[in-house]
């Protein structure tokens, strides 16, 4: 599990050390760095998931190739805050200990171009078989189901101004369901997911596309499922590969967009069932419906399975952006969301 992130001058991201929980939740207006603070940790992640050779030289490279994939800046040093003279970002990642992800510091200044420096590489001890690292997983705003398979090839033969993280997952979604003793407790995961959905979600093996298999209807194009049930059956799709299942990494910006309350409430419970089965979770939201249901939801649970929460709420102090840390909602003093629905509520009785 991820202990902590450091971060100084990264773009608006709020300097100091973050102490993340199993289930990290970051409030706040638009612009103030919720997603850039996802992005980073996850290029992080992905780099060690994916390389075998950690060496610093490597990892020079990687680690600014996936940034800059991921964050699209023109060049790496447009990640650094924007202020006069030159300034040095650093990012820093403090796991647990395991032998999977470990420690990393990397820094680059704002003429980096393609290289960072690796102040902290990860290691590995010498003959050590490298433990199987499960990659993170990124979830976008939009669902991801309708660019398989064909997005791959066209990401990867040309020049496409589009994140990289939506290439990772549309390789994941591509991943055979798992079989054998685990399938048990994917089946319990889903179950939710397919009433909600009014189906299964299957993959035809000659094309590679997705349908959502109907009982009784047969199997419905994925492209005329509604745009909410389409994000729906994207987590589905991964738990039933069994890269949400346990021990990873989901990263999840703004899980609410194109769902109504009903469905909000659904990935609310599967989100707290995910956190308790061992996956850290990391979502930055505007809900208030969402924030009130994670509540809930982990309420709900008994002492023992009652999953941990950190809320990070991000607020605009004059040019700079803070951040709070807290362990429940109620702690925050600036809910963005909560403020304007108060004063939204207000504005209607005047009516």
């Amino acid at each position: 599990m991820l202990k902590s992130a450091t971060f100084q001058n990264l773009t608006r991201v709020p300097d100091g050390a973050w102490k993340f929980e199993n289930l990290n939740v970051i409030i706040g207006e638009n612009g103030l760095g919720k997603s850039h603070v996802l992005k980073a940790i996850y290029s992080i992640l992905k780099v060690q998931s994916d390389k075998i050779d950690l060496t610093k030289t490597v990892l020079s490279k990687a680690y600014a190739d996936k940034l800059m994939s991921v964050m699209r800046p023109e060049e790496l040093g447009r990640l650094v805050r924007r202020q006069q003279g030159r300034m040095k970002c650093e990012i820093e990642l403090e796991f647990e200990k395991t032998q999977a992800y470990q420690n990393c510091k990397i820094t680059f200044a704002t003429n980096a171009k393609s290289l960072v420096n690796v102040e902290t590489a990860p290691s590995r001890s010498p003959g050590l078989v490298p433990q199987r690292v499960l990659s993170p997983v990124y979830l976008p705003t939009r669902e991801l189901l309708t660019l398989c398979p064909w997005f791959l090839p066209l990401y990867d033969n040309y020049h496409v101004d589009i994140e990289e993280t939506w290439r990772d997952t549309v390789s994941l979604l591509g991943a055979p369901s798992i079989k054998g003793p685990r399938e048990k407790k994917v089946g319990q995961l889903l179950k939710q997911l397919e009433e909600a959905m009014g189906g299964k979600v299957i993959v035809d093996a000659k094309t590679g596309r997705f349908y959502l298999q109907i009982s009784g209807e047969g199997r419905m194009e994925m492209y005329l499922v509604a745009e909410g049930l389409r994000k729906v059956a994207m987590l589905a799709r991964l738990i039933s590969t069994g890269v949400l299942l346990e021990q990873g990494y989901l990263f999840w910006d703004e899980p609410e967009t194109n769902l109504n309350p009903k469905l909000i409430k659904i990935i609310a419970e599967i989100i707290i069932a995910l956190a308790q089965q061992g996956i850290q979770i990391f979502i930055a939201t505007h809900s208030l419906f969402l924030l009130r249901e994670l509540e809930i939801q982990r309420e709900n649970k008994s002492s023992k399975n009652r999953v941990l929460i950190k809320y990070f709420g991000l607020a605009k102090e004059d040019s700079k952006v803070s951040v709070q840390q807290a362990d429940s909602l109620n702690e925050l003093d600036t809910i963005t969301s909560l403020d304007e629905s108060l004063a939204q509520s207000d504005r209607y009785m005047d009516l």
